[in-house]
């Protein structure tokens, strides 16, 4: 079965610190590029950070810019999300999908070439 599974949600405090993960199982990133991808209460789906299926290359939603960190570890088939100094309107259900050799540019801007996502997990940033 080809799925992604995401983890390291919770509830922090404002100015706090979380690590997502995205793991595959079923099939390998190494030739897919990785986005992040979070959607509010009564908000549309928005890109956050994707990152290249190399890992050369990321991009970051403005708001998230100098706060946020994606990576990836191909031989662990796993992406990762850094968060620091999260805020409270960093809140949302945040989902990580793929893309088989897809632009990181594309994916995270108009939601192009995904194949996979994940289930989601929760982030709450509240005091």
């Amino acid at each position: 079965q080809l799925q992604l599974v995401e983890s390291g949600g919770g509830l922090v405090q404002p100015g706090g610190s979380l690590r997502l993960s995205c793991a595959a199982s079923g099939f390998t990133l190494d030739y897919y590029a990785i986005g992040w991808f979070r959607q509010a209460p009564g908000k549309e789906r928005e890109g956050v950070s994707c990152i290249s299926s190399s890992g050369g290359s990321t991009n970051y939603a403005d708001s998230v810019k100098g706060r946020f960190t994606i990576s990836r570890d191909n031989a662990k088939n796993t992406v990762y999300l850094q968060m620091n100094s999260l805020k409270p309107e960093d809140t949302a259900i945040y989902y990580c999908a793929a893309g088989f050799r897809a632009s990181r540019q594309a994916m995270c801007d108009k939601m192009r070439g995904i194949g996979y996502w994940g289930q989601g997990t929760q982030v709450t940033v509240s005091s």
